[in-house]
């Protein structure tokens, strides 16, 4: 996962670059969240589920207000209202989490889209929709990683700090759904130019 933790810092770095000048509210938006790494984007939605008290799978503008501000982010007003103008897409007051996530996605092409359901489904042994720590046994080599080597780490203690990397750094719960690895990966896509290379680097990550 070497060639993973390099494209996160380019990513961070090239977000945080292009924000300082972005004029579109959604497109700072995305940068914003992707300035926090690949899991930025599933970190937001994440928030947003958490926030769905009343289990409606919608927010109105002042529960979308308060996400934006306990995830950290320093917005106007304004662009908060446009925003959340552009995420209710019928106009009803409420935004669903699926017209959240496909607006705040980088766009990505179906190539790479396929490549991720792949791995996905590789590491989802049992093929309940979840990666755990159970999955990622005999797929995921945890007797190569260094603290498991020296002896402070054990390798279930390994499977879940890699399972922290597609995780909600707010809010870890050991589980990765398939849509929190799409988000993951959809972050990590908007700092590779080339669909060639990026499916290069799935494969050799995942040896598909």
């Amino acid at each position: 996962m070497a060639a993973t933790h390099r494209h996160e810092e380019e990513l961070k770095q090239k977000c945080r670059q292009k924000a300082q000048t972005e004029k579109d509210p959604l497109e700072l938006f995305r940068l914003k969240c992707l300035e926090r790494g690949a899991a930025g984007i599933k970190g937001m939605g994440r928030l947003f589920r958490i926030m769905d008290d009343d289990g409606s799978k919608g927010l109105n503008y002042e529960e979308f207000k308060k996400g934006i501000h306990d995830y950290g982010l320093s917005l106007d007003e304004s662009i908060i209202k446009e925003l959340f103008g552009r995420f209710d897409k019928d106009g009803n007051g409420t935004i669903s989490f699926d017209e959240f996530l496909q607006s705040l996605r980088p766009p990505m092409s179906n190539s790479r889209k396929d490549i991720i359901v792949k791995a996905f489904h590789k590491l989802d042994k049992t093929g309940d929709g979840i990666i755990t720590v159970d999955d990622l046994k005999g797929v995921y080599n945890a007797k190569e990683h260094p603290k498991f080597r020296n002896g402070v780490w054990t390798e279930e203690q390994v499977f879940l700090d890699f399972l922290k990397t597609f995780d909600s750094p707010n809010d870890p719960d050991g589980k990765v759904t398939r849509e929190e690895f799409m988000n993951y990966y959809c972050g990590l896509s908007a700092s590779i130019d080339h669909d060639a290379y990026f499916d290069l680097m799935m494969r050799n990550a995942w040896k598909l």
